[in-house]
């Protein structure tokens, strides 16, 4: 048997890939790894000024890049975007999209629960079930589904954040579930867990940790656990989710990856 080359296991070249949240931030460092590596993309975000930006950015990467304004929040969105697909089956779904907005757990009320649900969590189980649908319903052998969750999930460090840490901890249990259900019918499901990483939402909580001084302790104490002494970027994670997409994974299902500098270990 002869082994692959690194850039043939590395490439995506023939592939079609959906990510959400792209517009910015891991989302678009995302779309730019899958470019470099020759897929076709499909980009998905609220923010039509940000997609605007990135498909100009990728313009002379060689491939096609489509920008979709979508509403996560919305079933019926999501559902039109399958729907506009026409009978197009992507290779790789990467579920991207989050908010995680400050919140004591005693103020929540239902619908800013479930607004954030509806975009951490259900979101990513919706477009998992039409992409497996849709690959299960083609002649494509395999295809995979790179999920992101957060260190939050497996480990709660800050004070509001109830209500993200239970959509994130749930993106790992549905990345399991699929990973054991459809990992036999051709489709790999793993999840990354990104810890500090300096993107426009993360540099905004940093912006209000600082407003408010009882929060500071939160600040210094996640700090102080990163044992790589620094904030991660977007593109480092952006690299792992390449590789959890491509072939260099292919015996990887259902693997839990942190990319948070060592703060989970710490």
């Amino acid at each position: 048997m002869v082994e692959p080359k690194l850039a043939e296991l590395i490439s995506l070249r023939g592939k079609t890939a959906v990510v959400t949240g792209a517009a910015a931030g891991m989302g678009a460092a995302i779309a730019r790894r899958f470019a470099e590596a020759g897929a076709q993309l499909h980009l998905l975000d609220v923010d039509a000024g940000g997609l605007e930006q990135v498909q100009e950015e990728l313009a002379d990467q060689g491939t096609t890049v489509t920008g979709h304004v979508i509403d996560l929040v919305e079933k019926a969105q999501i559902d039109q975007f399958w729907a506009d697909l026409d009978g197009q089956t992507p290779d790789i779904l990467v579920n991207n999209a989050g908010i995680f907005p400050f919140r004591d757990f005693l103020e929540t009320d239902e619908p800013f629960v479930e607004r954030v649900m509806n975009i951490n969590l259900m979101a990513a189980y919706w477009m998992c079930q039409h992409f497996a649908r849709r690959h299960l319903a083609s002649d494509k052998k395999d295809g995979a589904i790179v999920n992101i969750s957060s260190i939050e999930a497996q480990l709660p460090f800050k004070e509001d954040l109830a209500h993200y840490t239970i959509g994130k901890a749930g993106v790992i249990s549905l990345t399991r579930a699929l990973s054991r259900d459809y990992g036999s019918k051709g489709i790999r499901a793993n999840v990354v867990l990104p810890g500090a990483i300096n993107t426009p939402g993360t540099q905004n909580a940093r912006k209000e940790i600082l407003r408010k001084p009882g929060l500071l302790k939160d600040g210094i104490y996640f700090q102080r656990r990163l044992s790589l002494g620094r904030w991660g970027e977007a593109d480092e994670v952006a690299r792992i989710v390449l590789v959890l997409a491509s072939e260099l994974s292919s015996y990887m299902n259902g693997a839990i990856v942190p990319v948070d500098g060592g703060f989970l270990s710490s």
